[in-house]
């Protein structure tokens, strides 16, 4: 036999394409050529490759012209997974391990000199899409664990190249790996409990939890609004088994640990000096970025308007979409950007406006330049806008706690639980879906728009302030909001009062 076949997949973002690794034996002068668009990680493997057979103790075929393609051949390849596909199609072109025995596999791995086998990136993607494949998975032994999360696929993992040959002779069969209890962990949460007083802004936050809502805080240093947004997560119905893979691939791809906080709700917190690329993904070969990473869970944006405008910008299509789009001269990748926006700010630049413990020391015009920084379209995206005003000294030094985070999370999941039965969350509602959820009479249509010309809302907002109150509505079990609701939704959009503009 001198052609062998050998299945493997490439990463494209959170996607693994098909690749067959074709290799061809023929007379003629000795020479190996790799073609099907190989980057340069890749064409190294040629030397890896050869460097491992020989020091592993098999043949390597000097005296044959070897032709290697990785099909399909407009494919871009990258990185070197493709080590282990390629040493075994030179086995099995050259004879030494029979081709039959590669029928029903897939295979990826990077080969060291002597022969062990070295951990890639991207393996639970690769896995994923070998189990709906119907196939097995020859993988290193490090990514065993990432791999079989995938659930009901056979996972093989080895340490060397020897290992792998001896189980497709049949020699000594590589037992299937199955996932450790201790992989699947979470750390626990931080508890609502710890919050002192700020009923108003516990309100807001048990609100934009149970409709999926995005949140602004806004007040004096030192008033709660980080300790308010760490509690987010804890108040989140858990990830189930899907999400939690999309967010563990989401990591993968990254090649970051997928042990840590297994299920658990992401909680991102990028520093302010991040650039756009950082916070929605970017490079010459896009990468997640924060709000991928960030998927299925909450982006922590800590004093906001010391973002860069721009930066903040970029933020405005994902909001809406729930993907981010990353287009670039030879690469095109779409990553899901599914994630609830948690904002914290100061009213002014040192932070103490309208605050009665300290006088603020900053001028009318450093306050304006302060708050230009957000633009409307990106405010208009936010659904709550909280003040979170300076505690009185009893408050502090009280021993009162309020509700657990156990108990909040039982109203938000009994809220979630109705709009599910709409088809989606209050937040993802769509205009005509929304209209007829809210249902709102001619009284009440009157007494809305003339509040909306009064504060000068914009079309999205009114859509945002119906959701806001379906979400309150939901809260307290009724069909559809009350004016009531509708009161508390467009207090919630009184960002003026809140920055001290009014």
């Amino acid at each position: 036999m001198t052609l062998a076949i050998v299945a493997t997949r490439a990463g494209v973002g959170l996607d693994a394409p098909a690749v067959h690794v074709e290799v061809h034996l023929a007379n003629g002068l000795p020479g190996l050529t790799l073609v099907g668009l190989p980057e340069t990680a890749v064409k190294e493997s040629r030397e890896r490759v050869r460097s491992a057979l020989v020091n592993a103790g098999f043949d390597f075929p000097n005296t044959r012209r070897i032709t290697l393609n990785l099909a399909p051949a407009d494919l871009p390849k990258e990185g070197g997974r493709f080590d282990l596909p390629i040493a075994l199609g030179i086995l099995a072109a050259s004879g030494q391990i029979p081709v039959e025995a590669l029928e029903g596999m897939e295979c990826a791995g990077e080969l060291a000199l002597d022969g062990k086998l070295r951990a890639v990136p991207g393996i639970l993607p690769f896995a994923l899409a070998t189990r709906r494949a119907g196939k097995a998975l020859i993988i290193p032994r490090e990514c065993a664990d990432e791999a079989a999360l995938a659930g009901d696929l056979p996972v093989l993992p080895a340490d060397t190249l020897w290992q792998v040959v001896a189980h497709l002779l049949g020699q000594e069969k590589i037992p299937s790996h199955r996932l450790p209890a201790s992989v699947k962990t979470t750390t626990p949460t931080a508890d609502l409990a710890d919050v002192r007083g700020q009923q108003q802004a516990r309100r807001a936050l048990e609100v934009a939890a149970a409709g999926g809502h995005n949140l602004l805080f806004a007040g004096p240093p030192g008033t709660g609004k980080t300790m308010l947004a760490s509690r987010l997560p804890g108040i989140l119905p858990p990830l189930s088994e899907e999400d939690a893979l999309a967010v563990a691939a989401v990591r993968s791809v990254c090649g970051l640990p997928l042990d840590a906080d297994w299920g658990k709700r992401p909680f991102r917190q990028p520093h302010h000096s991040a650039s756009a690329a950082a916070l929605v993904g970017g490079g010459s070969k896009p990468k997640p970025g924060e709000i991928s990473l960030a998927h299925h869970g909450v982006l922590f944006l800590d004093e906001l308007p010391e973002f860069s405008r721009n930066v903040l910008e970029v933020l405005r299509q994902p909001l809406e979409t729930g993907e981010i789009h990353l287009a670039r001269a030879s690469h095109e990748r779409r990553y899901p950007a599914q994630f609830q926006l948690v904002a914290a700010m100061n009213p002014c630049p040192c932070g103490h406006l309208g605050d009665p413990r300290q006088r603020c020391q900053c001028t009318a015009s450093q306050i304006q330049r302060y708050q230009a920084r957000l633009s409307g379209p990106l405010l208009d995206r936010i659904d709550l806008q909280v003040e979170v005003p300076a505690l009185p000294p009893e408050q502090l030094t009280a021993q009162t706690q309020g509700e657990s985070s156990e108990a909040v999370r039982e109203r938000v999941m009994a809220a979630r639980e109705r709009q599910m039965a709409r088809g989606a969350l209050n937040s993802q509602l769509g205009g005509k879906a929304l209209e007829a959820a809210c249902d709102l009479n001619d009284e009440e249509r009157t007494w809305l728009a003339s509040v909306l010309e009064k504060l000068k809302l914009s079309a999205r907002a009114y859509h945002r302030v119906l959701r806001v109150a379906l979400t309150l509505a939901d809260l307290q079990g009724e069909p559809k909001p009350s004016q009531a609701h509708l009161i508390e939704a467009i207090g919630y959009r009184q960002l003026d009062r809140i920055l001290g503009k009014g």
